[in-house]
């Protein structure tokens, strides 16, 4: 976009002809110049038509006015033990960037051409929150998969490009920084410099701050992980390096971002307090997942970006208003317990039991317009130009055998033992004398086990191992590719050995496995080779170590083996198939032990995602039943394979999930 200064230039100027023939390079040596900003072509001179500057590389740079003022913070530095200043080794250090005056903030020509409506909304929501006389953080929870990343390497150009001592600091998972940076150099106007540790091998403080010294003195953006971020600023060593690397981090940042921005949501954690220490009032939380457990979690979140949100004048109304919404036995019940989180417990109790339907939709009414200023929310629908998703819960009926172990499960006392062990026991009963080494921690002992337990195993003892091996006849013979998610890798590992054996398959040519132990180069070469290649069949893959930030799109059916306690996870995992660049339909099998702990967890994370639905997606339109599962006959549930006897045997129930 042209600023309003160039348009009145451009107003009365003479028509010519601006292509770049002989009469304007004979005119070039005896020219002045005097250029102007022509919207389709770049920096033209209006008197020979000389292009300076072609408008694919321009975003308008422009000194900031001085006029108004911005809020400021000053450091409280901390002294060092040994008596040498910080102060000292910050000589080389210019100082952070202060005026950030409001200036006119607007998408490249070539960003806005590639925009879709939403995000251009998004970008127009970010300027009205970062880009004012008082700025204030803010949240975009746009669904996964829907180009939040590209909006904001947008952003970040366009106003690095009007606030020149801008310097950007973008907090991520680790596993996701090789993607921003190759999404950086496909969408950058103009080369800027990207820093961060992993890249530079920084492992030692006085490394890691050689890299945040070039970065503060270059134009340039900093990339961080959540772990060396939150470790860096809560390091309670008090030497001159690592108070200058803290010093750095809080009071340089004129813009944090902070991707899977709802990482931080526990308020007891370091990454919480880092984050909350950053000076910057301008923070940016992405998530497509924002609601993962609880209400208090969402307001946790609100509080980062904008401090005491609950305390500010405009929450503290509808606050009220809320509360004398919410009935009475509710009240007095909660407020017995005297928690800081009353009001957030209230909110969540609303949402999921209360059954007056008509005070819920209040409520919800209420929260939209309590965080509407704050929170951009996005559905997704873009996604309904994907050729569809269906989304499954199956029930699967245990083996004899498997019924016994189930027994055994049902008496642990640890909930953590009980959703590990049996996860490993629904997919085979043989697992159970490996689930002890496994959470020890011996994964290389526990996969030579897989392979003596293989030599005689009778697979159709495990109800989901039965499963996955008949789906994957299915798919080989209707050319699709399965992808199989789970929360724990002993039976990601067996199944892996099972499919080997029983089907001849080679790891890396049919097969692929990512978990927690890859590296970013690993994980980028198995994901081109199993979206790309024709004789790739099946990706297994951790929910943690593969759910965030990349795409499988060469898969249309997908398993979730078992149930994780956080429904977003889940959902992260199903986007990493459904979204931009899938070509067929997306089937999603979420097997369940029916019978066993797994039911109620699987009840458990239903109820969360309904309060996120029932929070961010409720309109008129919606009715009291419009979050609920549906019941269906497998018979005739629209899936040609679950239609099969191969697949529907052990079928007790299937559900299919709105």
């Amino acid at each position: 976009m042209i600023s309003d200064r160039f348009r009145e230039r451009e107003k009365g100027e003479r028509s010519m002809d601006l292509s770049i023939n002989q009469h304007a390079n004979e005119c070039e040596e005896e020219c002045d110049h005097s250029f102007i900003l022509k919207e389709d072509i770049g920096y033209v001179c209006r008197v020979c038509g000389v292009v300076e500057r072609r408008i694919e590389s321009i975003i308008e740079f422009q000194g900031p006015k001085r006029s108004k003022s911005t809020k400021t913070y000053c450091y409280e530095g901390r002294a060092d033990k040994s008596g040498e200043s910080a102060g000292a080794v910050l000589d080389a250090v210019k100082s952070p960037g202060k005026d950030f005056s409001v200036e006119e903030v607007a998408a490249h020509p070539r960003h806005k051409k590639q925009m879709k409506p939403h995000q251009i909304e998004g970008f127009n929501f970010l300027l009205s929150n970062l880009v004012s006389d008082n700025p204030g953080g803010c949240i975009l929870a746009h669904a996964p998969g829907s180009g939040k990343t590209f909006m904001l390497i947008s952003f970040i150009q366009s106003f690095m490009a009007k606030y020149l001592d801008a310097r950007p600091l973008v907090v991520l998972p680790r596993g996701i920084l090789a993607t921003w940076k190759k999404e950086f150099k496909r969408w950058q106007v103009e080369e800027i410099p990207l820093f961060d540790f992993y890249s530079r091998k920084a492992d030692t403080r006085a490394q890691q701050l050689e890299v945040l010294k070039q970065w503060a003195n270059t134009r340039s953006i900093l990339f961080l992980g959540y772990k060396q971020f939150s470790t860096i600023v809560c390091d309670n060593d008090r030497s001159a390096v690592a108070v200058t690397c803290q010093k750095i981090l809080l009071t340089f940042p004129s813009l944090v971002i902070l991707d899977e921005g709802h990482t931080p949501r526990n308020k007891d954690t370091d990454v919480f307090t880092a984050v909350e220490k950053v000076q910057t009032p301008r923070k940016v939380i992405l998530s497509g997942t924002l609601y993962q457990n609880h209400v208090c979690e969402v307001f946790n979140i609100l509080n980062l970006v904008r401090p005491r949100f609950l305390r500010m004048e405009a929450s503290k109304t509808i606050k009220r208003r809320i509360l004398s919404r919410v009935s009475i036995e509710t009240r007095r019940n909660l407020l017995k317990k005297s928690t800081d989180n009353v009001f957030c417990e209230l909110v969540e109790h609303a949402l999921l039991k209360d059954e007056n339907f008509k005070r819920k939709v209040t409520v919800i009414e209420d929260l939209r317009e309590m965080t509407r200023s704050v929170i951009h929310y996005y559905k997704g629908d873009f996604l309904d130009e994907l050729p569809g998703q269906v989304d499954f819960s199956v029930f699967l009926n245990l083996s004899p055998r498997q019924k016994q172990e189930v027994l055994e499960v049902k008496k642990m006392a640890r909930k953590f033992k009980v959703s590990s062990d049996g996860s490993a026991i629904y997919v085979h009963p043989e697992l159970k004398s490996l689930v002890k080494s496994a959470t020890n921690g011996r994964n290389d002992e526990n996969i030579n086990k897989i392979d003596a337990l293989l030599d005689n195993l009778d697979a159709r003892q495990g109800v989901k191992a039965k499963f996955l091996l008949n789906l994957l006849r299915l798919c080989e013979s209707s050319d699709e590719k399965l992808l199989v998610f789970g929360n724990y890798l002993l039976p990601l590992n067996f199944l892996l050995k099972l499919t080997m054996k029983i089907k001849g398959w080679r790891l890396n040519k049919e097969i692929f496995m990512i978990t927690g132990d890859h590296d970013n180069e690993e994980r980028e070469l198995a994901m081109d080779q199993f979206n790309n290649s024709s004789g790739a069949k099946v990706f297994f893959a951790s929910i943690k170590a593969c759910g965030e930030g990349i795409s499988l799109v060469g898969a249309s059916r997908i398993i979730i083996l078992d149930v994780h306690l956080n429904p977003s996870v889940t959902r992260q995992a199903i986007g990493r198939a459904f979204r931009p660049g899938q070509v067929k339909k997306v089937y999603t099998y979420r097997l369940v032990a029916a019978g066993s702990p797994e039911e109620e967890d699987h009840t458990t994370c239903h109820r969360k995602e309904s309060i996120a639905k029932m929070w961010f997606e409720y309109n008129e339109y919606c009715g009291q039943n419009e979050f609920e599962m549906e019941k269906i006959n497998i018979k005739d549930c629209g899936d040609e394979f679950l239609e099969t006897p191969w697949l529907n045997e052990d079928v007790t129930a299937l559900y299919k999930r709105s």
